[in-house]
């Protein structure tokens, strides 16, 4: 079984990160979509709420497994029996950064590979980071994430008065 964990914070999951999953569908047996708990950064959104969109969204599609991991993405995919890491890239920079990380991750464990795929032109312009700014100012997410998340996010805004 050819198996890939897809790493990322996904605070929140946007349209870019799902092209990459349905892509990597096409290429592995299983996607373990794995939220990095990184000490470095500081979530906008909690983990299980996270984990919950993502389970919602794939919900119809069985190849797609959530987890959530706080350790080395090369020693995560080792317990998972993971032989691939799947990344999007939209830019040069990002393809820069991944570069780097990919031969740090290969010096850690040559047993794992590195999968980048090119997003889509048309969503080379959705962030995390920005989704995440548009929301703390009120602006309008439609079309840069599912639904289910609008919702959501929606509800959580009422209730803080952001």
């Amino acid at each position: 079984m050819r198996t890939a964990i897809f790493p990322g914070s996904f605070d929140p999951i946007t349209f870019g990160h799902i092209e990459i999953i349905e892509r990597g569908l096409k290429l592995f047996d299983c996607v373990i979509v794995s939220i990095g708990l990184n000490s470095s950064k500081k979530a906008l959104f909690d983990e299980n709420l996270r984990m919950k969109w993502i389970k919602t969204y794939f919900a119809h599609e069985p190849k797609v497994q959530v987890s959530s991991y706080n350790s080395l993405t090369v020693d995560f995919a080792k317990e998972k029996q993971a032989e691939f890491i799947l990344r999007g890239v939209r830019n040069a920079s990002d393809a820069e950064y991944e570069s780097h990380i990919s031969r740090l991750n290969f010096h850690l464990n040559k047993n794992i590979e590195t999968v980048v795929l090119l997003c889509n032109p048309s969503l080379a312009h959705i962030s995390s980071s920005f989704v995440r700014e548009i929301y703390r100012y009120g602006g309008s997410l439609k079309g840069l994430v599912p639904d289910i998340i609008l919702e959501d996010l929606e509800k959580l805004q009422s209730s803080q008065n952001i």
